[in-house]
C-alpha cells in the first residue's frame, strides 16, 4: 500500500504554517498506512465546528483519511521536535508517533491544528513503533471532550479509527489512531530545542510564529518577547487553576506536556480525583508524587521557569539582566494562580464578593475534606444543593461550626439564595468521568466491541453543570475494590 493524495470533499481548508519554518523544527513524513481502517467515533459537533463534512468523514475516503492511508489536499505532513524535562532529565524528544497534517482554516477563520497520533515511526520515535492502542486512544477521547465541556482549555479529539493490526503493549492489543485537534502543538519543549540546539536566530524566529499565531496583541510591542512570557504565564495559572478546581490530576507534567496555547495536552496517566488528597497520585512510574494533585501549581512554576530560561537571549543581550527580567516575570506566577484558584473556591462556595477571612473558610472546608475522606466533587455538589447531609462531613462538630460560618458569609451578600445557587451550579460540575467509568466504557469497548457504555457515558459527560436526572447513577462513588486506581504513560 503506498500513500496518496486525495482530494475529498470533506471541506479541508488546510494550510502549513508551521511547514515555512526552519527544517530543523520538524521532519517532513506520511503517516505509515495501515491494513484495514474501520472508524469507531466521530466527533460530529467538532467536525462541524471546524468546517468538515461529516458524511464525507465517514465514506471510505474520509476513513483513509482519518488514518492516513490517504493524504487531503493542501496538507504537508510532518513530525515536530522539541525536547523537554521528563521528571527532572532534559532530553531530546519529538513526535515520535504522530504527524501533523496541516492546519485547519475554519469558516470563522480560526487556525487548528490536525494532528494523527499513533500514525507510524518517525525519526523521533526513539526505539518506538510508532503505534497507539485502541484503549488509551478512546480514553484520550473520552477524557479530552469531558475537559471541554467542563470549561477547561484542551486540545480535542475529533475521531477515533482502528487500524486493523495489532500491537505489543504487554499483551497484544489492537491498533487505533486519534485524530487530536489543537490550537498548537507549540510546547515549552518546541522552545527548550531551539535554544538548546539550534542559533538564537532561529529562536527569534520560533518566537516571532509564536507572537503571530498566538499572541498578535503582543507582537508589536517594544518588549514583545517578555510579553509572550508574560502572557505564557498567565495562561498556564489559569489553566492550573482550573485543573485544581475540579480535581484533575493530569500525571504527567513534563515540559513537553505544557503548551504554549494554554490548552491541556497528552492524556495518558491522568485521572480525577474522587477522594480529596492533595497527595493523590495515579500514575505508574510517578514513585514520588513529583506530580501529585497537590504539586502541580508549585510544577507549573517549576516548569515556567524553564521556558524563561529558554527565552533568555531574547529577553536581554546581557545574560544578568534577562535572568532580571524572567525571574521578574516568573514572581507574577504564585499570585496569579491564587487568584484564579480563590476566585474559582468562592464560586464553588457561591459566593460573589470578597472578605479576608475567605481563604480561611476555604481551607478549613478543604481540611475536613481530607480529615473525613470526603469525595471532592459530591461535597461541592451537596453543598450547592444544600444537603450537608449527603456529604461524609455530616454530623461532625468541626464541619457543623464551618456550615454556620459559611451560611452567615452568604447571609452577608447582596446576592439570595437563588443567585449564588446558580453560581454554584455554574463552578461545581455535577458529574466527572469517574475513573471506574472510564474502565468500564473502555473494557465494554475493548474486549467485547460494545462502544455503546462509552457513547452513554460521553453523552452525560458532555453538560456537566446541568445537573439532571440521568448524571445520578453517573455521579455514585465506586466500590472500594474500584478505588486503588492506577494510570500508565506510553499510551
Amino acid at each position: 500500500m503506498t500513500e496518496e493524495k486525495t482530494i475529498l470533499e470533506a471541506g479541508w481548508n488546510l494550510d502549513n504554517s508551521y511547514a515555512c519554518l526552519p527544517q530543523s523544527f520538524f521532519t517532513s513524513q506520511n503517516p505509515t498506512p495501515v491494513r484495514s481502517p474501520k472508524l469507531i467515533i466521530l466527533n460530529n459537533p467538532l467536525a462541524i465546528s471546524l468546517g468538515l463534512k461529516v458524511e464525507e468523514l465517514q465514506s471510505s475516503d474520509g476513513v483513509a483519511m482519518l488514518a492516513g492511508n490517504k493524504i487531503p489536499e493542501g496538507a504537508s505532513p510532518l513530525a515536530q521536535a522539541y525536547a523537554g524535562y521528563q521528571y527532572g532529565n532534559f532530553t531530546m524528544l519529538g513526535d515520535g508517533r504522530a504527524a501533523l497534517l496541516g492546519e485547519q482554516i475554519t469558516p470563522q477563520g480560526e487556525r487548528f491544528d490536525i494532528q494523527l497520533k499513533g500514525s507510524g515511526r518517525t525519526p523521533y520515535s526513539r526505539g518506538g513503533d510508532g503505534r497507539a492502542a485502541l484503549g488509551p486512544m478512546l480514553r484520550e477521547y473520552i477524557i479530552s471532550e469531558a475537559m471541554y465541556a467542563l470549561g477547561i482549555p484542551t486540545t480535542r479529539s475529533l475521531a477515533v479509527v482502528t487500524t486493523g493490526e495489532s500491537i505489543i503493549r504487554e499483551t497484544e492489543q489492537p491498533g487505533a489512531i486519534l485524530t487530536r485537534v489543537a490550537s498548537s502543538h507549540l510546547r515549552v519543549g518546541t522552545f527548550q530545542y531551539v535554544s538548546q540546539w539550534r542559533s538564537d536566530e532561529e529562536l527569534k524566529i520560533l518566537a516571532d510564529y509564536t507572537l503571530q499565531r498566538h499572541f498578535p496583541e503582543c507582537k508589536d510591542n517594544e518588549d514583545r518577547y517578555l510579553c509572550l512570557l508574560k502572557e505564557v504565564i498567565k495562561r498556564q495559572a489559569q489553566l492550573v487553576a482550573k485543573w485544581q478546581l475540579v480535581g484533575f490530576v493530569h500525571g504527567v507534567m513534563n515540559t513537553d506536556n505544557v503548551t504554549i496555547s494554554g490548552e491541556t495536552i497528552d492524556y495518558g496517566p491522568c485521572a480525577f480525583m474522587d477522594t480529596y488528597d492533595p497527595g493523590t497520585v495515579f500514575s505508574s512510574i510517578d514513585m514520588y508524587g513529583r506530580y501529585a494533585y497537590g504539586n502541580q501549581p508549585n510544577i507549573t512554576a517549576w516548569n515556567l521557569a524553564t521556558f524563561a530560561e529558554a527565552l533568555l537571549p531574547l529577553l536581554h543581550e546581557k545574560e544578568e539582566e534577562a535572568v532580571d527580567i524572567a525571574q521578574d516575570a516568573i514572581a507574577d506566577y504564585a499570585d496569579l494562580y491564587k487568584d484564579n484558584w480563590l476566585k474559582g473556591m468562592r464560586g464553588k462556595l457561591g459566593i460573589f464578593n470578597e472578605e479576608p477571612e475567605d481563604e480561611k473558610l476555604i481551607a478549613n472546608l478543604l481540611s475536613m475534606m481530607q480529615k473525613y475522606r470526603a469525595d471532592y466533587t459530591n461535597t461541592f455538589r451537596a453543598l450547592t444543593f444544600d444537603k450537608p447531609e449527603d456529604t461524609s462531613l455530616f454530623g461532625n462538630e468541626d464541619f457543623t461550626k464551618w456550615y454556620e460560618h459559611w451560611k452567615a458569609r452568604l447571609s452577608r451578600q447582596q446576592e439570595g439564595k437563588d443567585s449564588f445557587q446558580e453560581l454554584m451550579r455554574s463552578f461545581n460540575p455535577a458529574v466527572i468521568p469517574r475513573n471506574h467509568r472510564v474502565e468500564e466504557a473502555l473494557e465494554a469497548a475493548v474486549k467485547g466491541g460494545d462502544y455503546s457504555v462509552m457513547e452513554r457515558l460521553l453523552d452525560v459527560l458532555a453538560c456537566p453543570y446541568v445537573y439532571s436526572d440521568k448524571q445520578d447513577d453517573y455521579a455514585a462513588l465506586p466500590r472500594k475494590s474500584e478505588r486503588r486506581y492506577r494510570t500508565f504513560c506510553g499510551t
